[in-house]
């Protein structure tokens, strides 16, 4: 993968829907050119997807917190996040370093729904207790990493 795969990327990340002709506008090749790069990332499993990115307040999903997830001294981590995914509230699931063996995003439509999800969070076999942080405002996320597109790979900078 190169500086221009990489600007492609970044690209994608912006707007999903840009056509291969104003990929290649951006980056300076031809649309066929992205296309095929854009193939070979899609085949190599660089790009995973693509999809909607929705407002959760506007779907009725005002609600976001952050459990962490401290598990019992017999749970494995990969049934505790099997059930875990098994919940449409929980957004995301991370395995962290520290005494919680995970953090998960959770989105519901009230604090209320948000103490029902805490309460089938907790009768998960192998979790031992939560920890809950509720998120007041969001001010940024998904914000994609393009550090680096403008350095020469070549230079080392």
């Amino acid at each position: 993968m190169d500086q221009l795969d990489r600007k492609i990327i970044a690209e994608l990340r912006a707007n999903g829907r840009a056509t291969y002709a104003d990929l290649g506008r951006t980056v300076g090749l031809s649309a066929s050119s992205v296309h095929e790069r854009v193939g070979k990332l899609e085949a190599a499993g660089v790009i995973t997807g693509y999809h909607a990115m929705v407002d959760p307040n506007t779907v009725g999903l005002g609600v976001t917190a952050l459990v962490g997830i401290h598990p019992t001294d017999t749970a494995t981590d990969e049934d505790v996040a099997a059930s875990l995914g098994e919940l449409p509230e929980v957004e995301s699931c991370y395995a962290v370093a520290g005494d919680e063996a995970f953090v998960v995003k959770v989105r519901v439509s009230t604090v209320d729904e948000l103490e029902l999800t805490l309460g089938r969070l907790r009768r998960i076999p192998g979790v031992g207790r939560t920890n809950t942080t509720v998120v007041l405002s969001t001010r940024f996320e998904g914000r994609p990493n393009n550090a680096g597109l403008d350095e020469d790979p070549a230079s080392g900078a």
